[in-house]
């Protein structure tokens, strides 16, 4: 196989740069050059409501979409809202992902309360187990006392 630059695809085609739109590119560049101050959309904004139309024509002459009209009913183009139409009021419709995970949490809170309260089965089983640590610790402890006291009784007779 011989090294060299690669070369395109199999049967794919080349693809060529619109003369209007190199055009529009080397204006748009001189623009920034000698205003480096002023932004793109400042020129579009003297144009009022026609720079919207005009930018969905562009977008429909762009590439081959302007040479072939596409009629696909299923074909759903991609439209922006502006600001003042979107609702923000409006309840978001929630992937069921997150309802799982919001659901999960809202679950673990409720157990977490009623184990905390003592009503579930682990925590009667935890309080069960507590109570009866405790007794043998204090059982422990009195056998303790009762040993000193014996100790300390012994050594009051052998000193006696």
């Amino acid at each position: 196989m011989p090294r060299g630059g690669k070369k395109g695809h199999k049967g794919r085609g080349k693809q060529f740069s619109n003369p209007e739109e190199i055009d529009r590119q080397m204006r748009a560049q001189k623009e920034l050059e000698e205003n480096p101050g002023a932004e793109k959309g400042s020129s579009s904004d003297s144009e009022d409501g026609s720079s919207s139309e005009d930018d969905s024509e562009m977008k429909k002459r762009s590439g081959v979409e302007g040479l072939i009209e596409i009629e696909n009913p299923n074909r759903v183009s991609q439209k922006s809202k502006k600001v003042t139409e979107v609702d923000v009021s409006a309840p978001k419709e929630l992937s069921r992902r997150e309802r799982e995970e919001i659901e999960k949490q809202k679950s673990k809170e409720r157990y977490m309360k009623l184990h905390l309260e003592g009503k579930t089965d682990q925590a009667r089983a935890d309080l069960a187990r507590l109570a009866i640590i405790k007794q043998q610790r204090e059982d422990a402890a009195k056998k303790r006392d009762e040993l000193r006291k014996a100790k300390e009784e012994e050594e009051a007779k052998a000193k006696r």
